[in-house]
């Protein structure tokens, strides 16, 4: 099989707070954060990582968390360095960091500019105070304009604005005002995605009262695909919308299902060899990361992908974007056969939610793209 693009994850695991609905691998940060030793660490594991990356282009870094905006441009300078020194970075790579408008851990965003980083995720989440603090956030609507606006005026023209919708007693002009708040700011992009209540979460233990119901989630979701439509942002995922094609080629790359490298507690990569398709994790804890770093970055066995495994990621990924994708890519992406994906798609078209147009292209009905989770587990092996 024939490489796909490649791309960088670093992962930045703590927070100043957990967030109730968050799974991600995050972890509060106290007065004795080891950031320097953590960085050495991702430095290290970085160097280590050019070994898999065997040459090929990174066309693609995202530094994610946890709260990266925690560490200071200093630090991310430091380890962006890194990763130039140990990989062949694209001249024109994306490079996305995740920040929080809190002033507590928000630096000034002209050091991250002037560090590498050329693209900022802020995570709003909301403008409205009260579901902030049901969502248990730190900032307030005040500090992400304040921390939007200070980017702009710092140079980013790269902005996305991280936003939920389906809020505990949230109504449709609720989330409309909220998302029509975001679009003044002029961001370049918006994620604008449902809050669900994932497992192992306070939410999922202890789910707030007046979650909307699903009559209400859809026309939540439709009023405001037509309000970003309206002022020139267009969908190409399922929560991504863009102007001026400024899509997040980081997160398109995963969605294509193409390669990345992962450095960083609780990081994931896939790789594709010419022996297959494979997955490998760096432990999530945060010490248990640094000792194994430090100690030579030992690691577990990484997994290769079996056909079931591979249709079911690449589906899990590419079902996502609006357009669907082409025959071709699945071939070339999983190095399985065109009539192997004509099986396999075989009850998702006759439930209706799968088509296939006359230039072998594959997308989600619109009745897929409504029920999407039922759609992707479709491929789950052995699901019926």
């Amino acid at each position: 099989m024939r490489p796909p693009p490649l791309g960088l994850y670093v992962h930045l695991p703590w927070c100043v707070r957990k967030c109730p609905y968050c799974d991600f691998n995050s972890h509060t940060a106290g007065d004795n954060t080891p950031r320097q030793r953590y960085v050495a660490a991702l430095c290290g594991d970085i160097a280590r990582e050019s070994v898999r990356a065997d040459g090929r282009v990174v066309s693609s870094v995202f530094l994610g968390g946890g709260t990266p905006s925690l560490f200071t441009p200093s630090e991310i300078g430091q380890l962006l360095s890194a990763a130039q020194a140990a990989l062949s970075i694209a001249s024109d790579a994306e490079v996305t960091m995740e920040a929080n408008p809190g002033t507590v851990e928000c630096g000034a965003p002209a050091g991250y500019l002037a560090a590498g980083v050329n693209r900022l995720s802020i995570g709003a989440q909301s403008f409205s105070d009260e579901l902030l603090a049901t969502l248990g956030r730190i900032h307030s609507s005040e500090d992400i304009h304040r921390a939007v606006r200070e980017a702009q005026d710092s140079g980013f023209d790269n902005i996305n604005i991280d936003l939920m919708h389906g809020l505990p007693g949230q109504s449709v002009e609720q989330a409309m005002a909220d998302l029509g708040a975001a679009i003044d700011l002029d961001p370049a992009h918006i994620s604008w995605y449902q809050l669900t209540l994932e497992p192992n979460t306070v939410f999922q233990a202890r789910p707030p009262a007046n979650m909307p119901d699903g009559d209400l989630l859809h026309e939540i979701q439709e009023h405001g695909q037509a309000l970003l439509a309206e002022h020139g942002y267009s969908r190409y995922e399922v929560s991504a919308y863009s102007r001026d094609g400024l899509r997040c080629e980081h997160n398109l790359n995963y969605w294509s299902f193409g390669d990345y490298l992962a450095a960083g507690a609780g990081a994931h990569g896939k790789l594709t060899t010419a022996e297959g398709v494979y997955r490998y994790r760096k432990p999530a804890n945060p010490l248990q990361y640094m000792n194994t770093q430090e100690a030579g970055g030992i690691e577990t066995e990484p997994e290769v992908l079996g056909d079931d495994d591979l249709i079911f990621d690449f589906m899990l990924n590419t079902l996502r974007l609006k357009g669907g994708f082409a025959e071709d890519l699945f071939v070339q992406r999983t190095g399985l056969s065109s009539a192997r994906l004509l099986a396999a798609t075989a009850t998702a078209r006759q439930r209706g939610l799968m088509e296939r147009d006359d230039l072998a292209n594959w997308r989600p009905t619109e009745l897929g793209h409504r029920f999407l989770n039922d759609l992707q587990s479709e491929f789950i092996a052995g699901e019926d």
